[in-house]
């Protein structure tokens, strides 16, 4: 089914715009047509999917962390009656994650930007309710940009990679995936620096900073 999602997609880019541009998903016969959309096109397309293409129903909406390139925004939409699935995806920059939101289209869509503003930092201009969702009060930072430092990462020894013909499988330490080495972290704002135990001030979030040595004391809580 990969190569009608893909001519599926094709034909369907055609009632976007000049700019939409029509893919396949993958997944075999699980595939869906996919459409990119540019951002200011994105509240129009959800509409032609709703109101000319019989998209009925709301399935998801979530992010990718592209890098340097930005956000891709993706949104599955979902024909009741014809059982059929389509992907509407679009970039938003990295500097200035904000897309207009589709509440007015899609109700449901509502708690899923919301989700993805919390996750990912992306705005939904429009959505009148993107207060936290599921993280704790207090939390800094948005847990799925490629980014966002892991505690457990920082205060827990990474294994390392095994040493060509080191005894009894002996590891030569290494930093773990995500983390800035110690001098590469940036400068803590004032009052949210551990103590000498590792201890952060009331109110203070986040994984704690490495020593001097590169090893990292655990938040209070954490790595006990």
């Amino acid at each position: 089914m990969g190569g009608e999602g893909a001519e599926t997609g094709a034909m369907l880019a055609g009632r976007f715009g000049a700019d939409a541009v029509g893919t396949d998903s993958g997944g075999g016969e699980w595939a869906r047509p996919t459409v990119d959309v540019p951002a200011d096109r994105w509240v129009a397309a959800l509409s032609t999917a709703r109101d000319e293409l019989g998209y009925d129903f709301f399935d998801w909406l979530s992010a990718v962390d592209e890098g340097a390139d930005g956000f891709r925004v993706v949104a599955h939409v979902w024909s009741v009656a014809g059982r059929r699935g389509l992907l509407l995806r679009t970039l938003v920059p990295a500097d200035a994650p904000v897309l207009a939101s589709v509440v007015d289209v899609y109700p449901g869509a509502g708690w899923h930007e919301r989700e993805t503003h919390e996750m990912f930092g992306v705005g939904f201009a429009g959505n009148p309710d993107l207060a936290p969702l599921l993280l704790p009060d207090g939390f800094e930072g948005h847990p799925l940009r490629k980014d966002f430092v892991l505690a457990a990462r920082v205060v827990k020894a990474w294994p390392g990679a095994k040493e060509p013909g080191g005894e009894h499988g002996k590891r030569a330490p290494m930093r773990p995936p995500g983390v800035p080495a110690p001098d590469e972290w940036p400068a803590p704002r004032p009052g949210t620096e551990p103590d000498s135990t590792g201890t952060l001030p009331p109110g203070a979030s986040g994984a704690a900073r490495p020593g001097a040595s590169g090893a990292a004391e655990p938040p209070s809580g954490e790595g006990e």
